[in-house]
């Protein structure tokens, strides 16, 4: 058995599209893979707790070295860890800088998937300067996938920080990442799966 972890975005959750065609391209192709999709606190500051958590009570996440698939505020995520743990991040359209977006953000919100009714403050934003990643000790370590439709966040913040890292950049397509799905083949090389 292999562990995967797939971190989705910011209002997102495991029932997004994205997830949702990770976890059935796993389970038909790779069915040795758990997958772990957690619903993410819409809190940033719950959410490294959250992550260190779960990877605590689910030691095979980084057993045989942490494998994750992060969207957006889930890409930003998943440097975090994998600059703590080591392994290697699969990035779809990655927020590079959350803390400067989100500052557009701040007041009470409500997940579409959840439900959930929260309020992002401002030191909401601290926390998230705190987990920056902004030099990467192993750069090949990440396949980052952007597309420049992109209409939430700017790819070439992405292309610029993740330079030295495998980059995927597809003209037009949009924050979503239009056919995600296509690409699952080469994610699950790319990690070793």
């Amino acid at each position: 058995m292999s562990d995967l972890l797939y971190l989705h975005g910011f209002l997102s959750s495991p029932h997004s599209a994205k997830a949702q065609q990770t976890r059935e391209y796993f389970a038909q192709y790779h069915p040795h893979v758990r997958l772990h999709i957690p619903q993410l606190s819409n809190y940033p500051a719950k959410v490294a707790d959250q992550l260190l958590s779960l990877i605590e009570q689910t030691p095979a996440l980084v057993s045989g070295g942490l494998k994750v698939i992060g969207s957006s505020m889930g890409g930003f995520l998943a440097s975090w860890l994998i600059e703590q743990f080591g392994g290697r991040a699969v990035l779809v359209n990655p927020a590079v800088r959350p803390y400067e977006l989100l500052r557009g953000y701040l007041g009470e919100h409500v997940n579409p998937y959840s439900k959930e009714q929260f309020e992002l403050v401002e030191g909401d934003m601290e926390i998230l300067r705190n987990m920056d990643t902004p030099s990467l000790k192993s750069p090949q370590h990440y396949r980052v996938m952007l597309q420049t439709g992109d209409e939430t966040l700017d790819y070439r913040e992405a292309e610029h920080k993740y330079a030295l890292s495998r980059l995927v950049v597809e003209r037009g397509g949009d924050h979503s990442f239009v056919n995600f799905a296509n690409h699952l083949p080469q994610i699950a090389e790319f990690l070793g799966v």
